[in-house]
Order: structure tokens, then sequence, then C-alpha cells
């Protein structure tokens, strides 16, 4: 702690803290002034800080801290008990922050030569999403959440749908599908931190799936030494209700957290049942529970083992039938970080991920769907003095069984592959990474070799990005061995010679961030453009099969030529000091080859998501957050679009008060849109709407 020479002249009441981040975990070297009291301090290492004042009565205090935004605090001088906890929220445009996607290594935001998004927790605090659905759709342009046949949730990503792109969780894949989408309800956002975007191919690193991005879930690390809230919110769109907990401790070298979430809603009438224009009338109901578990030990100087357990199910209900799914998870993950900075990572992963069909109470076969994989996987990484070394190696086994196979077979399959990657900083302006990677696949016999080559320069005020990638999708089990009766509507095939999916993707991005220095307006900013150019060949689809003997005819998996897809992606963000932010992010793209035109992929060349946001403290009691929110989506290029463009309007308002309690209030679709025609990329709207949502930190509550 270092006192200022005003605190040293006046010797008073003692005024004091603790600054904190969000989870709360001490900030070291924050600064802390009063004008009141003349004096200044440093905080120690558990986040502290004190010093006298003249009087007693309250005081204002300002805090600030490299990476968060500035605030000013009423602390009461002279008084005693606990010291007072001071959180400081991150800078939505600071280029700080920590992230791993990208190169699978520590590397602060603005040193990632790969373009990398992030939506950190106060990002997500804001939003107030229930699963990952609702977060991407609100945050980032250029993707769409849309339907399938049975309104299983469908995705397309800068031209890319959902099986191309990779969904983890703390780095680890998920198992199972609907309609070749991961279950996007599963992943929900309790104890997430932060969730983090790289567009573009990253096989080099994650192996199959990664054609189209990656998009990785990160978990809190939560320093408190207990905590518990709940929470609940009710939406008027199909009586729409969510309930949460969220429960931990931290005690000696052992923390835990545990969340659970249910939620359900009633079926949404969307239009008239006589409308033959529309293809969606209503959308199905349901519920969901998701419990999860993660617990850490530190069992000794630089090594951390993290144990981890999910359970998760949904019902959706159809007109006739009620579909299940249930999805049982956990997993072992051992860090040991060594003195001379080098890092060891292992880990064990199990998820099996059932579905099952019930009509009239009683299930339609003995067994729907069953997916479970096993997998284990190693990371080295060593620090030299202008270069990171990493070395990495992953095996799984892969089961499936499911009626869609002749006979109700079963079949399996084992992958594994190895990946280097070299990350050199020869001059401080420069920065190289490259990675190569070989993947095996013992089902199919093939392997796949992708590499990857990013180069970063710092050219003030910009930093300049390039890159090439490689991307590949292994053909899926349910792709090489399918033989299933399409509701009588006609037969699909697996095709046991499909080869892999292949992507090319090249990137150039700008990046500029800075300040405003002075009047009212001080604040930081940051500036991003980014032009991309994908090639996707062999890409894995359906073609014709004729019958031959006692075959029927139908559809048989087969590879096709490939797409060309290119893009434009801009992102502005500014946050003033006196609480005032802006957000704009655009994307244009383009589909040079039509290859994908169908009723479930439909790409928009222009897309937008906006939010102009004011926040405050009123005192140590009361603070406000109100935003205006936006997303805009262009008309469809696609014979098969039934509707034009449209834009989504949203305001929230969001009030903490006293202690730990918190209201959120939002009115969605604030001009009253509503579809021509309801499809399976329409906006799913019937007008406007609105949410209400309360939370309580317990832990807060009960403080003295």
């Amino acid at each position: 702690m270092v006192l200022g020479a005003g605190c040293l002249r006046a010797m008073g009441a003692v005024c004091g803290g603790v600054v904190t981040d969000e989870t709360g975990e001490p900030l070291v070297g924050a600064s802390v002034r009063s004008t009141e009291c003349g004096a200044s301090a440093v905080t120690d290492i558990n986040g502290a800080f004190s010093f006298d004042c003249k009087s007693n009565g309250a005081v204002k205090v300002r805090v600030s801290y490299v990476g968060f935004v500035a605030e000013t605090f009423v602390l009461k001088a002279g008084a005693g008990g606990e010291m007072p906890q001071l959180r400081l929220r991150p800078d939505m445009t600071s280029l700080n922050e920590v992230v791993v996607t990208a190169t699978r290594t520590p590397k602060t935001l603005k040193d990632v030569p790969v373009v990398t998004r992030v939506i950190n927790s106060e990002d997500l605090g804001k939003v107030d999403a229930t699963n990952i659905q609702d977060l991407l759709t609100e945050e980032i342009p250029g993707l769409e959440f849309g339907y399938a046949m049975t309104q299983e949730t469908s995705l397309n990503m800068g031209g890319f749908g959902g099986s191309a792109v990779l969904f983890l969780v703390d780095g680890e894949r998920l198992a199972g599908e609907t309609m070749d989408n991961v279950d996007y309800n599963r992943l929900n956002l309790d104890n997430v931190g932060r969730v983090e975007i790289v567009k573009g191919a990253s096989s080099a690193l994650y192996g199959a799936n990664a054609v189209g991005g990656v998009v990785n879930l990160i978990s809190k690390e939560d320093a408190r030494p207990w905590h518990a809230s709940v929470n609940s919110r009710y939406s008027a769109m199909g009586h729409e209700w969510r309930a949460g907990t969220d429960l931990g401790f931290n005690v000696g070298n052992i923390s835990s957290t545990t969340t659970f979430q249910y939620s359900t809603r009633n079926r949404v009438e969307l239009t008239d049942a006589f409308d033959t224009s529309s293809a969606l009338h209503y959308m199905y109901g349901g519920l969901t529970h998701n419990v999860k578990e993660r617990l850490t030990w530190r069992a000794a100087q630089g090594l951390k083992l993290i144990a981890r357990a999910g359970y998760y199910y949904r019902e959706s209900e159809r007109a006739n039938y009620t579909d299940h799914y249930n999805d049982y998870n956990g997993g072992l993950r051992a860090v040991w970080n060594t003195r001379d900075r080098n890092t060891l990572e292992l880990s064990y992963g199990y998820d099996r991920y059932d579905k099952s069909r019930f009509q009239g109470g009683l299930r339609t076969h003995d067994h729907d769907y069953s997916n479970r994989q096993h997998i284990v996987h190693g990371l080295y990484t060593h620090y030299l003095d202008n270069m990171v070394l990493t070395v990495g190696a992953d095996f799984m086994h892969d089961y499936l069984t499911t009626y869609q196979f002749a006979d109700n077979d079963v079949h399996s399959q084992n992958s594994a592959d190895a990946f280097v990657q070299a990350d050199y900083t020869p001059l401080e302006w420069l920065n190289v990474v490259a990675s190569v990677r070989d993947d095996y696949f013992s089902a199919s016999g093939n392997n796949a070799v992708t590499a990857r080559t990013a180069v970063m320069f710092r050219l003030k005020p910009l930093s300049v990005r390039a890159s090439y990638s490689g991307g590949f999708r292994a053909p899926t089990l349910k792709e090489l061995y399918m033989n299933f009766d399409m509701a009588g509507m006609q037969m699909i095939y697996g095709n046991p010679d499909l080869k892999p999916e292949r992507s090319h993707n090249f990137n150039v991005a700008l990046e500029r961030y800075g300040c405003v220095r002075g009047g009212v307006l001080r604040g930081s900013y940051s500036l991003t453009l980014s032009g991309y150019h994908n090639y996707y060949d062999s890409r894995i689809t359906t073609e014709d099969a004729p019958g031959q003997g006692d075959v029927e005819a139908g559809a048989r998996y087969c590879n096709e030529d490939g797409v060309k897809v290119s893009g434009i992606d801009f992102n502005a963000r500014y946050r003033a000091a006196m609480g005032l932010g802006a957000n704009v992010s655009y994307n244009y793209l383009h589909v040079a080859d039509r290859a994908i035109d169908s009723q479930f992929s439909q790409p928009r060349p222009h897309s937008a998501t906006w939010r102009i946001d004011y926040e405050h403290r009123f005192g140590s009691a009361y603070s406000l957050y109100a935003a205006i929110s936006g997303r805009y989506m262009g008309k469809p290029e696609s014979r098969y679009a039934t509707d034009g463009a449209y834009s989504l309007w949203k305001l929230t308002l969001q009030q903490n008060l006293w202690r730990g309690i918190k209201l959120n209030f939002t009115v969605d679709n604030l001009f009253n849109y509503r579809p021509r025609t309801y499809y399976w990329n329409s906006a799913m709207t019937t007008g406007t709407t609105w949410t209400l949502g309360v939370a309580f930190n317990v832990a807060d509550l009960v403080k003295k």
C-alpha cells in the first residue's frame, strides 16, 4: 500500500476497502484517489487499501485499474467492521483481456494474430441470455439461427451450417447432434465467464468440425469465500419461465461451483392454421433442466485438478408426440505450471447424449439415438525467450447406436491426432504463429493434414493481422452408415466412401484502438475491419440414389464441389468515462456458388447488430443500466426466400438495488415487427413482447 502526501498530513478517520473484479478476485495495484481527503493509495496483494481522512462521514473515492472501467464509490470514513468490497467491471473496449481459443495458449486480445471476438462477463450480464443461441443472435452479425423440418434449431454462420462450426465448453467437445447441429439448449450460460469466437477454419488446432469457426464457452474462476444466488425470469412470449441457482465456496485449496437452471415455454401460435403461405404456424413448447458441478483442488504449488459433471434433460412437444433428450457428462483435468513457466495439461472427458420419442406415453423405438464419446487429451507448452512451442495430442472413441442404422446396428470409430504450434515474436512489433496437425479416423480410413499461419504487425496506431488456415470435417458415423426410412417419404443411405470436407480460409484485418482525451466524451474506443475468403471443398450433401433389387430408391450421401464464400466484418466500440457506451457490428456476406442454396440455408448479404447504453452508479445502494439494442437482417439471397429485410429493436433496463438485488426489464421488438409469412429462418416473433427478471445475491444480502 502506498499513501499519498495528503494522507500523511491529515491523520484522522480511516477510510478503506477491498478492490476486486466481478468474481471477487482481488485486483493488485489498483489506483484509489479521494479529492475530499486529498489522498491516494494503491491496493496491496489482497486488493486492500486504506488512508486517513480529516473527518468522519461520507467520502467519494475514484478507483481505476488497467482493463477495467474506472468508477466512483461512496465510503464512510471511520466506519469499523468488515472492509467494503468495491467491484470493478471489465472495460468492453479493453484489449488486455486474456484469451485462449485462437492459439490454445493464454495471450492478451491485442496480441492475438487471429481475429477473435470476446463476449465477456459484463456483456453476458447485459444480454441476460438463457443459452448460447440467445447470446449469439444478439451479439454477432452474419450469424442466424433458424429451424429444420422438426423445429430443431439450425445454424448458419458466415455461409457455413452448424456441422461446420465447432462448439466447445472449456475446450472440450460435445457429443450428439440434432439435424447436424449440436443441441444449443445444452449450452446455457450459468457459470460462464466469457465466450470466445474465432471465425474461419481452425482445424490445425481443433481438428474435425472446425471448418467455419470455433465457439468456446469458458467457465468462471470464482475466488470469493462463498457465493449463492437465485434468479427467475418471465417472458410474455410463450409464457416462458426461467429459474436458476448458483452456489459455491472457496475453502483452503478447494473451490466448488454448482449451478442449476430450469426453463419452460408454452406453444406459441404464429399464424392462423389456414394460412397456406406460411410453412410454420406455431412454435412448439417444452422444458429443460440443466445441472453443472465444477470442483477445483489446488493440490500443490502450480498444480491444479479440475473435476466436472453435468446432467441435461429436455422435452420438446410436437403435434402428436414428444421428443426427450438426455445428456450425461463428466471429466477430470490436471494443469501443472512449472517454475520455469512451462505448462502441462492432461484431461479425460466423457459425454453421452440420448434421444427418444414418446407417443401416447410409449417409446416409438427400443433405442432411438445414443452417442457416447470418450476423449483423452494432452497439451504441453514450452516458453522460450521469444517463442512459445505447443505440442498436443488427442484420442477419441466415438460410439453411436440408432434406429437410423440398418437392423438397429451399432457403429463406432477411433480417432487420433497430433499437432504442433510455434508462436514466434522476433520483434516487438511482429508476431508469427504457425501450426500443423494430422488427424486419423478409423471408420473411413481417412486422415487429414491441416495447417495455419498467422502474422500480426503493430504499425502504430494500427495493428494488421493476416492469416491462412485450413479446416476439415470428417464424415460422421451417421453419414457413413445410415439406412433411414424418413417417415415414409424416402430412404436415406450412408456412404462408407465419403471423403472429409475441406475449407481454406484467408483473412486480413486492420485494428485501431485508443483514447478520447478531455471533455465529457473522454473514454476509450476500438475499430476493427476484416475481410475473409473461404473455399469450401468436398462438401457432404445428398444425391438421388436409384433403387436396385431389394434396395428402394432414395437419397445417398455424397461429396460435391465446394462453394466460395467471401465477406467483410466491421466492429466499432466506444466507452466514455461518464458511463455512455456504443457498439456497432456489421457483416457483408457473398456466396459465389449457389450450391448451398436450400430452404434451410438462405445467406443474407447484409446484417448488423448495435447497442447504445448508459450506466451510472447513484451512491453505494443503487445503479442503473439502460440500453437500446437491435439487429438488422438483410433480404435472403435465395430462391426459397419468402420475406425481406427486417430489424428488431430492444429496450433493456437493469437496476442494482441495495444489497445484491438485481431487477431486469426488457421490451423486445419495440416496433412490433411481424413477418408476412413464417418460414424456417423467419424472425420467430408475434410482435412486441416483454420480459421481467429478478436475481438475489445471497452473499451480499447477508453481509454485515
